[in-house]
């Protein structure tokens, strides 16, 4: 071991270029974290994220065949042979993996849209890599149809660059460090059952916000108001608030530290009344807050939250592996409409791109 970090300390000393390169890995993470840490509720810390890994991994296999150590060499290959082969399976067999979990949904749950989700992908990834096989197997196909047909795999892999961003910055809120001291906990609500009792995807919610004000007051510190958010469904006899609330006495929550916001319709109203309730109660908006919604619903909520003027992070709660996917999906695709119109300006771009080269190709300019 003495012999290898001498090697070690020797190709720094030696090496300039490198020592700037680990320079650059040190600023990316720097910059990763005091982007993610001061506001982890903004889409740019997936990108800090992945260029940090990118760079580290540069940086790793640099060292490893720079310094000429044969078993930093045989433990690189071995653990990049696995991570490329996991990689290579999920890219090209995910789709397996989709149809297999839409049918423990389906098994599980009801035959809704937003249920199907997770098959409608698997059997539009199929669609994408038959037709990638069928439009390049045909070496006489002129160059400039093949770059039209190149724009559909090309939409394909923006549409999983942005997906992959997403997921990056949903795991990533999962973990932002919690501060218990807040002034109040806002439970985001959810539909009801038989139009007037929590379901145990609701119920999950308020138990978490219940462990969480229970282990404030452990730590020395007052015990939050509760504020339940959620109105009147179509089909509901009672407002999602009012359900929460009594759940919640039944927990043994005292009802004076229950506050209800009847009115919301979405995540985004969920955000903005509870504010206004909480400013109305506190005096002013200096209070400290934390939102409880389920895990996969986390990062979206954050979003609704940091647009309504609400400082305040979210903790998940748990929610059953197999429905897991299709609820990320649906998150997604609330991100997607929200952002539309840059999604479609950036893919209408992207065709325009592939049109101009295949006129090009056309008329023999390329």
């Amino acid at each position: 071991m003495p012999a290898t970090l001498n090697n070690l300390l020797f190709f720094f000393s030696q090496n300039r270029t490198f020592s700037y390169f680990t320079v650059l890995v040190a600023l990316a993470l720097i910059t990763f974290l005091f982007s993610w840490l001061t506001e982890p509720r903004k889409l740019i810390n997936g990108v800090f994220f992945t260029f940090f890994i990118a760079a580290l991994a540069a940086w790793f296999t640099f060292l490893v065949y720079a310094t000429n150590l044969p078993s930093f060499r045989k433990a690189y290959l071995a653990v990049g042979v696995a991570l490329v082969g996991a990689v290579a399976a999920i890219v090209f067999f995910s789709w397996v993996l989709l149809l297999w979990n839409s049918y423990v949904v389906l098994k599980h749950e009801s035959h809704t849209l937003p249920n199907l989700l997770t098959l409608i992908l698997a059997i539009g990834m199929l669609a994408v890599w038959i037709f990638i096989f069928l439009t390049h197997i045909n070496r006489s196909t002129p160059a400039w149809v093949q770059l039209l047909l190149d724009i559909v795999p090309s939409l394909a892999i923006y549409l999983a660059a942005i997906m992959y961003n997403f997921l990056i910055n949903l795991l990533l809120y999962q973990i932002v460090p919690r501060h218990y001291k807040a002034d109040y906990l806002i439970v985001l609500g959810a539909g009801l059952i038989n139009g007037d009792k929590v379901s145990n995807l609701l119920a999950a919610r308020i138990n978490r916000a219940i462990q969480f004000a229970v282990h404030q007051v452990e730590k020395g510190r007052k015990m939050p108001k509760i504020i339940m958010s959620g109105g009147q469904g179509p089909n509901e006899t009672t407002s999602e608030a009012a359900a929460m609330a009594k759940y919640a006495e039944k927990r043994g929550l005292d009802p004076s530290l229950i506050l209800l916001e009847d009115q919301s319709r979405n995540t985004e109203q969920n955000m903005e009344f509870s504010r206004l309730i909480a400013i109305e109660d506190f005096g002013s908006d200096g209070f400290n807050a934390t939102f409880f919604t389920s895990n996969y619903h986390l990062f979206r909520a954050a979003i609704y939250a940091k647009e309504a003027g609400l400082e305040a992070n979210g903790v998940g709660s748990y929610t059953r592996p197999y429905y897991l996917p299709n609820a990320i999906l649906r998150e997604f695709a609330g991100i997607f409409v929200k952002y539309r119109t840059r999604h479609f300006t950036v893919m209408a771009l992207i065709i325009a791109v592939y049109i101009v080269l295949a006129i090009c190709s056309a008329v023999g300019v390329i």
